[in-house]
């Protein structure tokens, strides 16, 4: 009986020296800032068909809202324990996560930023996301354009104070109209525009509406905003219409949501730039397996892209309509 089941032991050590046992799946951990912006959710769905794909396990998690730091450090904490070798996530703060990142380093697990970088950028192994300077600089040589040359009273609805997203997109922007920095009061053109207000919205609706009513009671003179996304170019516009002056204001964003895609159809946004989350997922997801099953380590930054979208095309500005949009939206 010893020598049988020897000589089976031995049968199979070469067989499995020929045909190596398939490794366990790779596990792989995907945090969002929330589970609720449409963003994160084709974020969500982008890394789960990529994860089916390759034959891995996704993790996935999330702060109960934008700026939970630490509902991403405890998901993070949760996933190194279940077993992921990669974490990909996009930080809701780009300062507070590092120390989380450096212990979950410390283990073998190989960190991917999506769609936000950290403070430094170098803190995770590589970053997949839109280059939201340009996102930015596509929207301000828009505007410019658009305004034709008419002195420019700019208000700009931001996300919050040190998130590196929000400084790239509102530089970019500054960048594309010719405004050198933002107390700036003559673009490089020698045309006269000025920022008359500026308001954090956290990128939320609801706010933007808010602190656009209180731009327009500081200074009504308004003819372009500038939002950090979608759902503040919305809430922009509804505080623009109910101040009857909706049809005066030319509004830009960035993001590319389908409800974003549907406001500029409508004439709600003059311009966006589209930004690709699923694809941020799926190479996200494809780096991961790689690292499990061969060890390679991916580094640096990879830029997803970005598309201006624009029913009203301006002279010497690159851009593609609703339509092209609509095809390569996310949500709903």
């Amino acid at each position: 009986m010893f020598k049988l089941t020897l000589a089976a032991a031995v049968a199979s050590a070469a067989l499995a020296a020929q045909f190596p046992a398939q490794a366990a799946e790779p596990v792989i951990g995907l945090i969002t800032k929330t589970e609720t912006n449409p963003f994160f959710v084709k974020m969500k769905e982008g890394a789960t068909a990529e994860a089916k794909a390759k034959g891995a396990k996704l993790l996935s998690g999330a702060g109960k809202t934008d700026g939970d730091n630490a509902g991403q450090v405890a998901a993070m904490e949760n996933m190194i324990a279940a077993g992921a070798k990669t974490i990909l996530i996009t930080p809701s703060d780009a300062k507070a996560i590092i120390p989380a990142i450096k212990k979950a380093q410390e283990k073998g697990v190989m960190v991917i930023a999506l769609d936000s970088p950290t403070d430094p950028q170098s803190a995770t192994d590589a970053l997949f996301a839109t280059d939201n300077y340009k996102a930015g600089i596509l929207i301000g040589e828009y505007a410019k354009a658009a305004l034709g040359g008419k002195p420019a009273k700019i208000v700009t609805l931001d996300l919050f104070p040190g998130h590196p997203v929000g400084a790239q997109r509102h530089n970019g922007f500054m960048k594309g109209f010719g405004l050198a920095a933002p107390d700036a009061k003559v673009n490089e053109l020698g045309k006269s525009a000025e920022i008359i207000c500026s308001a954090d919205s956290y990128g939320d609706q609801a706010k933007a509406q808010t602190a656009m009513e209180n731009c327009l009671q500081k200074n009504p003179d308004v003819n372009l905003v500038y939002t950090i996304n979608e759902p503040a170019a919305a809430g922009a516009y509804t505080a623009l219409k109910r101040a009857g002056k909706e049809k005066g204001v030319t509004i830009v964003s960035v993001d590319g949501g389908c409800a974003g895609i549907r406001n500029v159809k409508a004439g709600v946004i003059a311009a966006t730039s589209q930004q690709y989350p699923l694809k941020m997922a799926a190479l996200g997801v494809a780096a991961g397996v790689d690292y499990a099953t061969k060890g390679t380590k991916v580094s640096g930054y990879t830029d997803t892209g970005v598309t201006l979208i624009a029913d009203k095309a301006m002279p010497g500005v690159e851009s593609k309509d609703s339509k092209v949009g609509e095809q390569l939206c996310w949500g709903k």
